[in-house]
């Protein structure tokens, strides 16, 4: 009985040392205050998105929840503004695997949102589903949808500079290989889903190396951002309904909760001092170094190119207006969002 007793303390122990140490994230402290800005989290109806969002409404921000569900999106906005105490929670619809969609909230948030301040791309997916379409859905909606959205976001954020831009990635990049003849290329069983989500969180490391560089000396940083091990519906929403019972309590005991996943992009949205580091991939709120295949400039630059062309951005389109309004200064009391 003492020899299993004490089997079962150091079973304990070991769980408890190797979840502090490796699982649970450490918390981002980054800026107290974020009164007169505004913050868009894409995906924010629940896991990873829904508690950024949440950390961010308690610390004063405006946040508009970019979500494809409009059902789910208005109940996490009410949700957050009971949790947060904050009534600047609001929905707006967003559908990454529809350009026309993003092209229509872009249009939608610039004749509204006088500020933007922080864009955290979190949504994604990891499986196409029972979903078929003509054309690489992972990549649309983890990387040229983002992509087109920023693009067109960008004279907002120029105008409100210091802003940034966080790219929630994954560790899955490192096994990522950008083909450039076949990158819209519809995806067809698990196997070329699983190396279509790699290839394009690859691009998602990429594309905020590649952003960085764009726009140096706008005071517009971005970040990569890994958030770890997760338990969220991405984890769980392509597995067999028979299996989830299973992997549950699985998951429970050896993922990070939501809010943990949150931690690491709060850091590169807040964290000041980090400005140097614009571009570069973050995990577990410090600054990691990738492989060769994600630090490529060539690649990233040809990425770039690419993705224009697969978001149907013409010449002098969107980044390049400079007749966007000057926003008023988030301290002045004639501001739409007062402190």
């Amino acid at each position: 009985m003492e020899a299993l007793l004490l089997s079962v303390g150091l079973l304990l122990g070991a769980y408890v040392l190797i979840y502090y140490n490796l699982v649970k994230g450490p918390p981002c402290r980054g800026i107290a205050s974020l009164r007169g800005r505004t913050a868009v989290v894409t995906g924010a109806n629940s896991g990873i998105g829904k508690m950024t969002a949440l950390e961010l409404a308690r610390r004063g921000a405006r946040v508009v929840l970019a979500c494809r569900s409009r059902e789910r999106g208005e109940a996490a906005a009410f949700d957050l503004r009971q949790e947060s105490g904050n009534n600047e929670v609001i929905f707006m619809a967003l559908d990454l695997a529809s350009l026309a969609s993003v092209r229509a909230f872009a249009t939608a948030f610039l004749s509204s949102e006088p500020r933007l301040d922080i864009l955290i791309h979190n949504a994604g997916i990891s499986s196409c589903g029972r979903t078929r379409e003509p054309f690489n859905l992972l990549l649309r909606v983890n990387h040229i949808g983002p992509f087109l959205l920023t693009y067109l976001l960008l004279p907002r954020l120029k105008t409100c500079a210091p802003s940034r831009v966080v790219v929630v990635s994954s560790a899955a990049h490192r096994r990522g290989r950008l083909d450039f003849t076949r990158l819209d290329r519809p995806v067809v069983g698990w196997r070329q889903e699983l190396r279509a989500y790699a290839d394009s969180k690859l691009a998602n490391v990429l594309f905020a190396r590649e952003l960085a560089t764009q726009l140096e000396g706008t005071g517009i940083t971005c970040y990569a951002a890994h958030p770890g091990p997760v338990n969220s519906e991405l984890f769980l929403r392509h597995v067999p309904g028979w299996l989830r019972p299973l992997l549950r309590p699985v998951a429970w005991l050896v993922l990070r909760a939501p809010r943990g996943g949150a931690q690491t992009p709060l850091y590169c949205a807040l964290q000041e001092g980090i400005e140097p580091l614009s571009g570069r991939y973050f995990a577990n709120c410090h600054v990691e170094e990738v492989p060769p295949a994600a630090r490529d400039d060539r690649a990233a630059h040809r990425l770039w190119e690419a993705s224009k062309r697969l978001a149907g951005l013409g010449p002098g389109e969107g980044a390049e207006s400079d007749e966007d309004p000057q926003p008023e200064d988030p301290s002045s009391p004639s501001s739409p969002h007062p402190e």
